[in-house]
């Protein structure tokens, strides 16, 4: 069971800076505001530290800096001067190219005060005047007076929707090209795989081997293989791409791949980890080629208990390439190509995951929504993804997989002590996060028991079983999600709480993730028994989660600027949707058609009644009237605004004809005053306060995200 340790010891965060004297300098990220004052956010340390623009020193925005801290009086908020730019976050910028003769100057597109960039004339790369380019910065001296100098990548053609892309990448720190080395290094890896590489290596290429993918998918990155034993069990082998292979320490494509630590899928686009020719042809496990792999092999019986386990770099050759779809078919009619061998792994699979909830891993439902689009990048429509037997199969592989990777390494001591090794992560609950919820289930009839991390993720499988198909079920999901802490890499192995295991990594997907990279190095030292301990690789494992949440957030603003982009023909429309979240100065609807999310601001509901936050028990409620809006309720809308420029789309409620009841009965009492709906815009709304965040909403997972 993955419940090794409570929350981490040492926590609390340190009161204040600590300023004082005046030599005392810390690290930390930038944070520019709008008025282009400078904050600067040190781990640790509560109070952030205030950086006026004049000592911002060349730093820019997310940028991460040491800061030397000014003395200050007690009770004044600390203040600091940048002395050194430590990591850009961001050296590629999209804006407007303004010509003068023989140089010109970039002027970026961005909320956030910068400095325009000197572009020399032999870096115009035949940029004209007025044009939207991509421009790197290439050097700025610290010498007072500098301007930043930067050359043009790239003259922007594409249409709004497509540049909008490429600035949310490039304002989350990924570039949108490789560097040249990093290509000409992929360019030079030979197609061929030479003998004595294969002779090096378990040979499964006689053995029935295929992948299962989304149909759109081109890199292929994991494969199962399958045969019947003499004894009657079954040996099923999880064959991943040996990426670690063609990308080795100490090059340009590992210097990329560590600098990206992730692949970016927005709804038009991939922005891959790797150049094309690694991730899609030399790397992809793709059919009828034969291909070098990592694999976990394991002796399964019919019931999918482990007997034994090995792993090791094996070659395999694919015999075919299945889509989710077809695999689903096979499994819902018995009959297909492999059937025999489909049915196999998904009985397997799905025992496997019976026992996994059985031992504590917390079974929150999920579901994907992409946008369909047309040739121009534009959406059309949606389509919502459900998680079906297909995608468990894959998933409970996979998940074995690492498992056992870890568990195999976690075993292995130098000098009495553990190899650093990239764990992957999951803590406890936070009491303070926990507390608060327990008290709303507990008004829905749901009782928890806290005496052990085990209990507690029991009480939340008993809650999340028993809200099935329940008028509660959407809040309960949603907020008990929020509950959880985030998943991280570190070398600090403390379990994964939401997966129930003592030792977990992910390992499964080294084509997308540079975590899984550092894995297999690190398995092969152990398994050559030639072990080199990465005195830096707790410092790796921050970058690659820092990545992480920046892809995260690439994501979520891509698919917010689709859902904003979809949504503008619908100005004035009325649609019902379901209250997605609560805050003091609104409420969030996410439409039932759609799945597109805006506020109603509790300023448009001020002709209604007046509502204050009940922050208890998630909802706002009308002084008058008692109307209530909590997560999960059903509501009708109206689409009042869509801006472009900031994603955000602004709703308006609608009062129904037939009141609902509330929840003790009583119907709502409406107003004589109707609403009104403000005259439809784009791109000029209301003034709210729609853009702060609300409560993080989780990642909707993709297939392997474990």
């Amino acid at each position: 069971m993955g419940r090794k340790n409570s929350q981490k010891k040492g926590r609390n965060r340190k009161e204040g800076s600590g300023g004082g004297g005046g030599s005392q300098q810390v690290q930390g990220r930038l944070e520019v505001t709008r008025s282009g004052m400078g904050f600067v956010v040190v781990e640790g340390v509560d109070a952030d530290i205030m950086v006026k623009p004049n000592d911002f020193n060349t730093a820019l925005n997310g940028d991460t800096v040491k800061v030397r801290i000014n003395s200050s009086r007690e009770g004044r908020r600390v203040q600091g001067v940048v002395t050194e730019v430590v990591n850009r976050k961001q050296t590629e910028f999209i804006g407007t190219l303004q010509m003068n003769k023989g140089f010109a100057f970039f002027v970026a597109d961005s909320e956030r005060r910068m400095p325009d960039i000197f572009i020399p004339s032999s870096a115009f790369n035949e940029a004209k005047d007025g044009e939207r380019v991509v421009v790197r910065l290439t050097k700025w001296s610290e010498e007072s007076g500098k301007r930043p100098e930067g050359e043009v990548v790239t003259v922007l053609n594409e249409n709004p929707g497509q540049v909008a892309m490429k600035e949310i990448l490039l304002e989350n720190g990924f570039p949108l090209e490789f560097p040249d080395d990093a290509m000409e290094e992929a360019a030079r890896i030979p197609d061929t795989i030479p003998q004595s590489e294969i002779d090096k290596r378990r040979d499964f290429r006689n053995i029935l081997t295929f992948t299962i993918d989304p149909v759109d998918a081109k890199d292929f990155d994991d494969a199962l293989s399958i045969k019947v034993l003499p004894n009657g069990n079954y040996e099923i082998g999880v064959h991943i791409a040996d990426v670690s292979h063609y990308v080795t320490p100490n090059t340009a494509l590992d210097e990329i791949a560590y600098h990206k630590a992730t692949s970016v899928y927005l709804p038009d686009r991939v922005n891959p980890m790797l150049p094309e020719h690694i991730s899609n042809v030399l790397c992809s496990l793709r059919p009828k080629e034969d291909k070098l792999t990592f694999s976990a092999v394991f002796e399964m019986t019919p019931k999918g208990v482990v007997k034994k386990h090995w792993v090791g770099r094996t070659v395999i050759h694919s015999d075919h390439r299945f889509t989710y779809e077809d695999v689903q078919e096979i499994i819902e009619k018995g009959e297909g190509l492999y059937s025999d061998e489909v049915m196999i792994l998904h009985s397997i699979a799905q025992r496997i995951r019976k026992k996994r909830f059985e031992n504590g891993a917390i079974s929150f439902s999920s579901q994907e929504v992409r946008f369909k689009l047309d040739e121009t990048g534009k959406p059309i429509g949606i389509v919502v993804k459900e998680s079906k037997e297909s995608h468990q199969l894959i998933e409970e592989f996979m998940l074995l997989a690492n498992q056992v990777v870890a568990t195999v390494v976690s075993k292995v001591k130098v000098n009495k002590d553990p190899i650093p090794f990239p764990y992957r992560v999951h803590d406890l609950p936070s009491e303070e996060k926990l507390t608060p919820f327990i008290a709303f289930a507990r008004k829905f009839g749901h009782k928890f028991d806290l005496s052990t991390p085990d209990k507690i993720a029991e009480s939340f499988n008993a809650m999340l079983e028993d809200v099935k198909g329940k008028p509660e079920q959407h809040v309960l999901e949603q907020l008990g999600i929020r509950t959880m802490a985030k998943a991280a890499y570190t070398i600090e192995n403390i379990g994964h709480y939401g997966l129930g295991f003592e030792n977990y990594c992910h390992f499964t997907s080294p084509i997308r993730r540079y975590p899984d990279v550092l894995a297999h190095r690190i398995l092969q030292e152990v398994l050559d028994g030639d072990i080199h301990i990465d005195k830096k690789l707790e410092q790796k494992c921050k970058h690659c989660s820092e990545r992480e949440r920046a892809a995260m957030e690439a994501e979520r603003a891509a698919n917010k600027y689709k859902q904003v982009e979809f949504m503008q023909q619908f100005l004035g429309d009325e649609f019902d949707g379901v209250v997605s979240g609560v805050s003091s100065f609104g409420f969030w609807v996410e439409t039932v058609e759609h799945k597109c999310e805006g506020l109603v601001s509790i300023a448009s509901l001020s002709d209604y009644d007046d509502f204050r936050h009940v922050e208890s028990d998630y909802m706002l409620v009308g002084g008058r009237s008692g109307r209530r809006f909590r997560i999960g309720d059903k509501v009708r809308i109206r689409v009042v605004a869509a801006n472009l420029t900031k994603r955000q789309l602004d709703y308006e409620w609608v009062l129904t004809a037939i009141p609902e009841p509330d929840e003790e009965g009583a119907a709502e009492k409406p107003k004589a005053k109707k609403t009104r709906a403000p005259k439809a815009k784009v791109d000029k709304p209301k003034t709210t306060k729609a853009t702060k965040e609300k409560t993080e909403k989780p990642k909707r997972k993709n297939k392997k995200e474990e």
